[in-house]
């Protein structure tokens, strides 16, 4: 909040919240924005993902300046299929975060065809055994990627149990809560979920900030003691000498410029940087509520706000229509929800040739992107994968059925998991799918002996030798008045098949064409059969 107002009515007159800015975690933002908007007071958080905090009805004044976990799991999700993993191991944090969070993913995932063999949580306060029991899982599992939808603390714990337990070699898939948490990439949890890949805010360059910080000075006056601590600790001394008995006393008016603390550190300014457009986003509110033109304001009887007297709930109405531009060149805005666009960095574990593991950016994902084209992969940084490989692991349930064979799904297992049989007689496949050709209308007849299992002429006939360079018009008998029913080979683009059949019209009377599907495979045939 704001303190007390230093006028002489201070201990009557309270200062009046604007705006609330924070809180970190989702857990805590919760109860702050539920109270908070009973009263219309504004609450923008940095950091707190939790997609139920985008429920207007609970939550009427919530906005964030960090893209909502509704978005984040789907990202994950599309992550996932991206590189071909159909089978993944699920680990997420017991709380709001974690379970919320996972749930959305699990939902994705299935729209996605990915299965997911296991689902477990965790918690910081569990007993060691809890870790062990989810260890064990994991190790019994056949998944060889892991997404964890967890908090950087939880996830520390169970990281170095996995390391006492000699449990490597997977590739862990992180979400924005842990995937770039300094404090977890030690070199004990890098030899368990080294070659992470993971969504994290993306990281950013405010300017004048390091110069603001180094040149901050601590502060005595009550509600604004934030800095005492850290100046004490940093420079060992004491500033109210009143209190302790210190040899060394502080002068408030040491520099921060030459010391190595984390205070100082902007190297990594992503969450800093969601402060710095979450303050800026009250300022262009308030800014706009100043500058109301009289007789053209959004309230009743189109009137303005008293600039002496402005109420939480104008600002709030102001909130929703801010719309500006960051130093740095970021659009701020937010929507219906109060969330803003979804945009995140692809960041990989590696470590640098000075043995200094690293987060490097390998890719973008943007929401407002068209679908198929969201996330971009960057050409001149490699992946790392999990062991330190430098192709992609694949972790799939069972593996694609070969051609002649289909999937033969098994009972109490997801539909990723499947045996391979051979095709009826009568029928072929090229791909997962055991079917009668599309042009074999009646399979008993002799068109239905063209072909065997695997989709290769059994007998001679006009459509032998053809090829995706021959004309259409001389694979088909000299045909006048028929009906003829022709099948499109996948290995020639379904246009120039159309241009061909085109040119026959003159001599058949209805073409009827069918196209194959994606599933029907490179190697389908070409055939034509006349009535």
């Amino acid at each position: 909040m704001n303190g007390q107002m230093e006028a002489e009515d201070s201990c009557v007159s309270p200062s009046t919240v604007q705006a609330v800015i924070g809180e970190t975690t989702s857990t805590s933002t919760i109860d702050i924005a539920r109270t908070m908007g009973s009263f219309k007071i504004p609450v923008l958080s940095h950091s707190a993902t939790c997609a139920c905090l985008s429920n207007r009805q609970q939550y009427p004044s919530f906005f964030r300046t960090i893209p909502s976990d509704y978005y984040q799991s789907r990202a994950l999700a599309k992550l996932v299929k991206y590189f071909g993993w159909t089978w993944v191991g699920a680990v997420r944090s017991r709380g709001d975060y974690g379970n919320n969070g996972m749930a959305t993913f699990l939902e994705a995932a299935e729209k996605e065809g990915i299965c997911v063999e296991y689902s477990v949580a965790i918690y910081r306060t569990d007993p060691r055994e809890k870790f062990l029991e989810v260890i064990d899982i994991i190790k019994k599992s056949t998944s060889k990627v892991i997404v964890a939808f967890a908090d950087g603390n939880d996830l520390d714990i169970l990281t170095k149990e996995l390391y006492y337990q000699n449990v490597t070699g997977y590739q862990w898939v992180g979400s924005e809560g842990w995937i770039t948490y300094r404090y977890v990439a030690t070199p004990m949890n890098y030899a368990v979920v080294g070659g992470a890949i993971g969504f994290a805010v993306p990281n950013s360059y405010i300017p004048g900030l390091k110069e603001f910080i180094v040149s901050s000075r601590p502060s005595s006056r009550p509600g604004n003691t934030g800095l005492v601590e850290l100046w004490e600790s940093v420079f060992n001394c004491i500033l109210n000498p009143n209190t302790h008995n210190a040899s060394k006393i502080c002068s408030g008016e040491e520099s921060l410029a030459n010391t190595n603390t984390r205070f100082t550190d902007v190297s990594d300014a992503s969450l800093l940087n969601n402060v710095y457009k979450a303050v800026y986003a009250v300022a262009h509110a308030i800014e706009g509520l100043l500058t109301c033109d009289k007789g053209k304001g959004p309230f009743p009887n189109k009137t303005c706000a008293e600039k002496g007297k402005m109420q939480p709930w104008q600002v709030l109405h102001y909130l929703t229509q801010v719309n500006f531009t960051t130093k740095n060149g970021e659009n701020v805005y937010f929507d219906e929800s109060g969330d803003p666009v979804a945009r995140y960095t692809l960041v990989n574990w590696q470590i640098n040739y000075e043995g200094i593991i690293t987060f490097e950016s390998i890719g973008l994902y943007d929401a407002s992107r068209p679908e198929g084209q969201q996330i971009q992969m960057k050409d001149n940084i490699d992946p790392v994968w999990a062991g330190n490989q430098r192709n992609v692991p694949r972790s799939v349930c069972s593996e694609t059925c070969l051609a002649g064979t289909r999937r033969a799904f098994l009972k109490g297992k997801p539909i990723c998991c499947f045996d391979c049989i051979d095709c009826a007689d009568g029928e072929f496949s090229n791909t997962t799918r055991c079917k009668w050709p599309h042009s074999f209308s009646d399979p008993a007849s002799s068109f239905g002996q063209l072909q065997d299992k695997r989709g290769k002429l059994r007998e001679p006939s006009f459509s032998e030798g053809c090829s995706a360079q021959t004309p259409l018009s001389e694979l088909l008998p000299p045909l006048k008045a028929q009906k003829v029913q022709v099948i499109i080979s996948n290995d020639f683009s379904y246009m120039e098949a159309m241009e061909e059949v085109g040119s026959l019209t003159t001599s058949i009377s209805t073409p009827i064409i069918s196209r194959p599907t994606e599933q029907d495979g490179a190697n389908s045939m070409l055939s034509a059969r006349a009535e």
